[in-house]
C-alpha cells in the first residue's frame, strides 16, 4: 500500500486544507528532523506533511537535514514523497506563476551530507541516478495536473544551488547554457537520499521570480511570498487530485 510523505518548502510552512490529526518526533540515526512531522488528512486521505525549513522556516538551504528528513519519514511508513520547491525561471516559459513538474536536475551543491553510504554495510551504494525522479510518481502528477486544466509545464530541469544566497547573472547564464530551465536550492540531495531508500519521489516547483538577471525589477523575498501565496492553493487542489486517483481516496 502506497503512502504519501509531502516535503513543503519556502512558503508552505503547512499544506493548506491539511486536517492534522497528530504530530511526531521522529528521531534517527543522522540527528533531528527539520520539525514535528505531521500526520493527516487532505481530502479523505492521510498523509505525512514536513517543513523542510523548520517550524519557524529558519533552517536555511546549506542546512536542512536531509538525510534526518527522508530517514524520519520512511520510519513513519512512507514509500513515496512529493516536495515542493520554490524556483527561479530560467527558460523563456518559466515564468513566475507556473508549476512546473521536472524531469531532470544539475547538482551545483557542495559540502552537504549527500548519502548514507557511509562503508558500514560492507558493499558501496551506486545507485541508478540516470532519472532522477520517479517516472510512475511524475507521470501520475502530471495526468491529474492536465486531467484539472492546471497550467503547468510536464518536463524542465531542476538546477540546484547551493544557497543561501541568490546566483549572480553570469551564474544563471551558465545555468541556461547547461540546459537548465529553473533553479532552486533545496531538490538535492533529497532526490538522492530517497532513491538510496527505495523511495519514489518526485517534485513540484513553484516558479516565483525570474531567476537572477532575467527580470527588470530587483528580486524581493515579498515579491515571492505573494506568488508562493497564490500558488499553494493550486498545489492543494494538485494533491487532493493525486491521492484520489493514486491511493483510492
Amino acid at each position: 500500500m502506497n503512502q504519501l510523505g509531502i516535503i513543503g518548502g519556502t512558503g508552505l510552512s503547512q499544506l493548506r486544507g491539511l486536517e492534522i490529526k497528530a504530530e511526531h518526533s521522529v528521531p534517527t540515526p543522522y540527528g533531528d528532523p527539520s520539525t514535528l512531522i505531521s500526520e493527516g488528512n487532505l481530502g479523505d486521505s492521510r498523509i505525512f506533511f514536513l517543513q523542510r525549513h523548520g517550524s519557524n522556516a529558519n533552517i536555511p538551504p546549506h542546512n536542512v537535514n536531509y538525510r534526518a528528513n527522508v530517514w524520519a519519514l520512511q520510519s513513519l511508513g512512507v514509500n513515496e514523497i512529493v516536495a515542493i520547491n520554490a524556483v527561479g525561471g530560467i527558460s523563456a516559459d518559466m515564468q513566475p506563476g507556473r508549476l512546473v513538474i521536472p524531469d531532470q536536475l544539475l547538482d551545483y551543491t557542495w559540502g552537504r551530507e549527500h548519502t548514507f553510504d557511509d562503508g558500514s554495510c560492507g558493499a558501496l551504494q551506486h545507485i541508478d541516478f540516470t532519472e532522477p525522479y520517479d517516472r510512475d510518481l511524475r507521470m501520475a502528477l502530471v495526468s491529474v495536473a492536465a486531467a484539472a486544466g492546471i497550467d503547468f509545464h510536464s518536463t524542465a530541469v531542476h538546477g540546484v544551488t547551493q544557497g543561501p544566497r541568490l546566483e549572480t547573472a553570469a551564474e544563471v547564464r551558465r545555468m541556461a547554457t547547461d540546459g537548465c530551465d529553473v533553479v532552486g536550492m533545496t531538490g538535492m540531495p533529497e532526490a538522492a537520499l530517497a532513491r538510496e531508500l527505495g523511495l519514489a519521489y518526485a517534485s513540484i516547483c513553484m516558479v516565483v521570480n525570474p531567476a537572477a538577471g532575467l527580470g527588470n525589477l530587483p528580486i524581493s523575498l515579498e515579491m515571492m511570498h505573494d506568488i508562493l501565496r497564490r500558488e499553494a492553493s493550486v498545489v492543494a487542489n494538485l494533491l487532493k487530485a493525486l491521492l484520489a486517483q493514486r491511493y483510492g481516496s
